[in-house]
């Protein structure tokens, strides 16, 4: 068995990842989305310019021929070239298997080892702008198979991070932990059936097998898709043979309580969750006894419905999505301030204030605190006035909040799309979403094609516009369920 870099950081995010890596049915992947082929290229890109004023030796073979990769690459640390970009290492284990470790840069140092009075030390580089503990086990892994091919271990190995530069693995913390994880892979690897599915979507949804797990924890109706169930909690359910929806639905939330990881709050919540689910309903989280119930979900002759698209790798707000909700006039109307350029974001945040000052007290609703918080950094970063910022902010409404606070809903997930779905709304394109939306951005500055603007201002208005519908539907439901409880 080879077990590459690659393999193993995929392993630190999912066992059944790298397990599937291995020895799945590869007609059965999902193709790379349009967000993921724009990482890959931005980390090339990365790369290039991090390397452009250094000179690099490469070593030549065939792809994947890894034996010739690694004669090719020992030839060059025999010679003492300087930086050696992306060689090849093997090393073999006491099992067996052999590690194929594929640095970035292979550094000369002064020091003792295989080759004379000098050794290498590993650099990985990284897009990211932290120093991610699965990309440290990945520099210990190229140490630990370093050190076997120059017969010495080098005091240092370095990831090199966008923005931060160069920081120092601490080896002597890092390659126990790794030895650890590498030795739980090699067993999962080893064994002849894949690894339970278990759908986690902050870390599902770039992988190129989320389609066909999905597919089977759709089938099995998997409590990993019931929201509040971690692999912590997982484990937990199991240990009591609650392995289903039902089975949860119909638990005494008092007995979860006790549990490790729960706590009351989180098992009274993760039943009413499963009853939700099972029965597809709302569910009120508690009964409505103050007729004031609705101050807080606000309804205004004008409401305005905010969201913004941005992209974290140039720290830029390119789009401010506003739905002006005028009931009097029984209009409906979106502005896009779109920033056609990045040098634009100051204009359109001056358009923004603009607009949202046009309605005084017109209250903003929102999903999530994202929105909230770009503003105000927004309004510190261009000096913007706090007599301009401060009554502002009082007028956000965090519709998320207030969604999860009052009620629990048959979804798997409380964003919004999942939510707006289950309501009823749909997006005009059904595979546009936050990330598709960065590609079509940046394809946008690289093309000068309108389409791609098209497609931004389309997927933001349906945002905007489900944001509206999820309001319009909560306050409908609180309204009914209040006279209900009053017949």
């Amino acid at each position: 068995m080879l077990l590459n870099a690659e393999l193993l950081l995929n392993y630190q995010r999912c066992s059944r990842r790298a397990f599937l890596d291995l020895y799945g049915d590869l007609s059965q992947r999902d193709p790379p989305s349009d967000y993921l082929l724009k990482l890959l290229q931005d980390s090339q890109s990365n790369q290039r310019s991090l390397l452009a004023d250094q000179e690099i030796r490469q070593p030549r073979y065939a792809s994947r021929d890894w034996n010739a990769g690694a004669q090719a690459t020992l030839a060059l640390m025999q010679q003492g070239v300087e930086r050696i970009y992306q060689g090849v290492l093997l090393a073999e284990t006491p099992q067996g298997v052999t590690l194929v470790s594929n640095p970035d840069l292979l550094i000369k140092r002064p020091g003792e080892s295989h080759f004379g009075d000098w050794l290498y030390e590993p650099t990985e580089i990284k897009l990211g702008k932290r120093p991610k503990l699965e990309y440290q086990i990945v520099t210990a892994f190229h140490m630990l198979v370093l050190a076997q091919v120059q017969g010495a271990w080098s005091e240092t190995a370095w990831l090199m991070l966008r923005e931060r530069g160069a920081y120092a693995v601490d080896l002597w913390e890092m390659v126990p932990r790794m030895q650890a994880i590498l030795e739980e892979c090699i067993q999962v690897l080893s064994r002849s059936e894949a690894p339970e599915v278990f759908i986690a979507r902050n870390r599902c949804s770039l992988c190129h097998w989320f389609g066909h797990c999905y597919a089977i924890a759709k089938t099995e109706q998997h409590l990993s898709l019931l929201p509040g169930v971690t692999p912590t909690r997982y484990l937990q359910l199991q240990a009591l043979h609650l392995t289903t929806v039902k089975a949860v639905a119909d638990m005494n939330a008092t007995q979860l309580a006790p549990l490790p990881g729960f706590g009351s709050e989180t098992a009274y919540k993760l039943v009413r969750q499963a009853r939700s689910t099972l029965h597809n309903r709302a569910l009120l989280i508690e009964s409505i006894t103050n007729p004031n119930f609705l101050e807080d979900i606000p309804t205004a002759p004008v409401e305005l419905y905010f969201d913004i698209e941005a992209e974290p790798a140039l720290n830029l707000v390119y789009l401010h999505g506003v739905l002006v909700i005028d009931r009097p006039a029984q209009t409906e109307t979106f502005y896009p301030l779109l920033a056609e350029r990045p040098e634009d974001e100051v204009l359109v945040w001056e358009q923004f204030l603009d607009l949202v000052w046009q309605y005084p007290t017109a209250p903003i609703f929102h999903f999530c605190p994202f929105e909230v918080q770009t503003v105000e950094r927004l309004a510190k970063l261009y000096g913007t006035p706090p007599q301009r910022i401060r009554p502002l902010l009082t007028r956000f409404v965090d519709l998320h909040e207030r969604v999860t606070r009052i009620v629990t809903l048959p979804v798997e997930s409380y964003a919004l799309k999942p939510i707006a779905r289950w309501l009823g709304f749909d997006w005009r394109d059904p595979s546009a979403n936050g990330a598709q939306s960065i590609y079509w951005y940046a394809q946008w500055l690289s093309t000068g094609d309108r389409t791609y603007l098209d497609a931004i201002l389309t997927y933001n208005e349906d945002d905007c516009r489900a944001t509206y519908h999820a309001k319009d539907w909560l306050v409908n439901f609180l309204q009914e369920t209040y006279q209900a409880e009053l017949a």
